[in-house]
């Protein structure tokens, strides 16, 4: 393997786990109030239909990215509403929300099928202008790339630093603990919950405006599902889901490498690689009880009086 492919291989985990880090620090949100969202797949397809859709209208990708980010939070409300006004069961909420997220994307994604657009504009690393264009390229990258690490470091000074994040943790660990101090549990599960869409919109918007710069249906091809393993994976924390994305990002580029390569192996087996990668992962992680997951999570609150 030549280093221009090792290199080749650097940039295509960061543009791969870039959307994927966006999603899991929005579930990470989520799960931290004590609501297991399952429907991240759906709201990552309607936010990036309507992001690629508004980038076509207007030409102007950075209006995609905002109107990605509110899509991604109007579904999550939708959601809200199922699990926190309506009590309703969050695993059979979240798949409801996924299937309808399925069909949403493809009515609104319908009239842009094939369509192309410019996409968010992408930067060299300082100092690497000097460097000879072939490798160069390879670490152009764009704004929300640029603002992914700042982002978690955000996220886990938020839940860590702030009143806020520690009145949503103690929702996500005991709602009527949480009540009794002051708190209102469903007000700020509203809350993490239209922020962790508004994440997961961001991330499902570099996928189709920054990195693809297409849309096509089921174009998140599970990444929802992998975002919310790699919370378990994160032990609910911003950090290390950094590493976590990365991690999956460069098993979906090493696995196209060695499709392009021509290895005598069916692409549909090397397409399962990031996956089953996954799942050792979890099983070699997931048992440990050092992080253990909030107390109230998946539990639906009833009120006071529970």
């Amino acid at each position: 393997m030549s280093v221009l492919s090792i290199l080749g291989v650097i940039s295509s985990a960061i543009f791969s786990g870039a959307s994927l880090l966006y999603a899991t620090l929005g579930e990470i949100l989520d799960e931290r109030a004590g609501v297991v969202d399952l429907g991240l797949e759906g709201v990552m397809l309607v936010s990036a239909a309507t992001g690629f859709g508004v980038t076509v209208r207007t030409g102007n990708p950075y209006l995609g990215v905002l109107a990605a980010m509110l899509a991604g939070g109007l579904m999550n409300l939708l959601f809200a509403y199922l699990v926190v006004t309506r009590r309703a069961n969050q695993l059979a909420s979240g798949l409801a929300l996924m299937f309808f997220g399925f069909g949403m994307s493809a009515l609104i994604g319908r009239p842009y099928v094939g369509s192309r657009i410019n996409g968010l504009p992408r930067y060299s690393l300082p100092g690497l202008s000097d460097l000879p264009p072939l490798i160069s390229s390879q670490f152009r990258f764009d704004l929300l790339i640029y603002l992914a690490l700042p982002t978690a470091i955000l996220i886990g000074w938020l839940l860590f630093r702030t009143r806020w994040g520690l009145g949503l943790r103690a929702v996500g660990e005991n709602p009527n603990a949480a009540f009794a101090a002051g708190r209102d549990p469903r007000w700020i599960r509203y809350q993490a919950l239209f922020l962790g869409g508004a994440l997961a919109g961001l991330g499902a918007a570099h996928l189709s405006i920054a990195w693809t710069m297409t849309w096509g249906e089921y174009m998140t091809a599970g990444r929802g599902f992998i975002a919310v393993a790699l919370v378990i994976f994160s032990k609910w924390h911003p950090l290390r889901a950094v590493a976590g994305a990365l991690l999956f990002g460069g098993a979906v580029a090493f696995q196209l490498l060695l499709q392009a390569s021509g290895i005598p192996i069916s692409p549909f087996l090397l397409d399962t690689i990031p996956y089953v990668l996954t799942l050792l992962v979890l099983i070699a992680w997931g048992g440990t009880r050092k992080h253990a997951a909030p107390a109230s999570l998946g539990r639906v609150y009833l009120g006071a009086e529970q």
